[in-house]
């Protein structure tokens, strides 16, 4: 059966339109929550066998006189406690303060990071991500320059790059401030590395149909409408069929993995299933869109 996809996409423009405007509102309103590898500070994961409120901490360490702090609970008996940038004396202090009041205590992890590191990450993080998808681009357009009629081969770059940045990209990050106002998720590197990966998936989905119009093109030619709806119909099942697969782990590592890992296995799910979605129902429409603008 085949799919009227490519002729009903005022459709999909309309609702990724909707989505990327909700993406925008919601980053305005709810900013991302930046982590200590991008802020600096310091970080203890910590199990209590009776455990306290966050205030109840969050007074232990006021009472040092050190700074800010922010307490969270997680799972049962687990606390994270974010500080201000601590040495290993200020560390061991705290540490002997939470023993003395709450009894049994139990670290299982310490990050500290200078502010100085902390901005030369966010910088580098920033510099990764534009780098990326300049060469994404760029690479589409040389991949497809055998294509250049009817649709020049530097616009399936374009239509990569939009896709990538305004979509892909942009609703896991939407979802993941809302995330971080309602579980406090932080953006650490995990989350970079997160979203580089999303926009790798993404593209790698999208050139797959790209690559079946450039076969359809270069073999029968004619009508580019129905070149491409053809071409989305042929690779439709194997869009969904890899996401699917990909997918199913990362749901399972969400909920039954460490809470380390929850942040990095949501920004995924997301992430490949906006880019699935864009793959088929938005990039090779847009091809199309340009062509029929050319045309006029």
């Amino acid at each position: 059966m085949k799919l009227p996809i490519i002729k009903n996409r005022n459709i999909w423009f309309t609702f990724s339109g909707a989505l990327i405007i909700a993406s925008f509102a919601v980053l305005y309103f709810i900013p991302l929550k930046f982590g200590i590898d991008f802020t600096g500070g310091s970080l203890m994961e910590l199990e209590f066998k009776t455990r306290p409120t966050p205030v109840q901490v969050s007074d232990v360490i006021q009472s040092m006189s050190l700074g800010n702090s922010v307490a969270q609970t997680e799972g049962d008996t687990q606390m994270l406690v974010r500080l201000e940038t601590l040495d290993e004396t200020a560390h061991q202090k705290v540490l002997t303060a939470f023993k003395e009041k709450f009894g049994d205590v139990t670290e299982h992890s310490f990050q500290s990071v200078g502010p100085t590191v902390g901005g030369e990450l966010r910088q580098n993080a920033i510099w990764s991500i534009l780098l990326v998808l300049l060469g994404i681009a760029s690479y589409v357009a040389y991949a497809f320059r055998k294509v250049s009629r009817p649709v020049a081969s530097w616009k399936y770059g374009l239509v990569t790059l939009i896709v990538g940045v305004l979509h892909d990209m942009l609703l896991p990050l939407a979802a993941f401030a809302l995330l971080g106002h309602f579980a406090h998720a932080e953006v650490d590197s995990a989350f970079v590395a997160a979203i580089l990966t999303v926009l790798g998936f993404s593209v790698h989905d999208t050139i797959v149909v790209f690559d079946r119009i450039r076969e359809n093109l270069l073999k029968s030619g004619g009508n580019f409408e129905e070149i491409v709806e053809r071409s989305v119909n042929e690779t439709i099942s194997r869009s969904i069929n890899t996401s699917l697969t990909a997918t199913l782990p990362l749901i399972s590592i969400y909920f039954l993995g460490g809470a380390s890992l929850h942040a990095f296995a949501f920004t995924l799910i997301i992430g490949l299933i906006a880019g699935t979605y864009s793959s088929i129902f938005l990039a090779s429409p847009m091809l199309v869109a340009m062509q029929k603008k050319s045309l006029r």
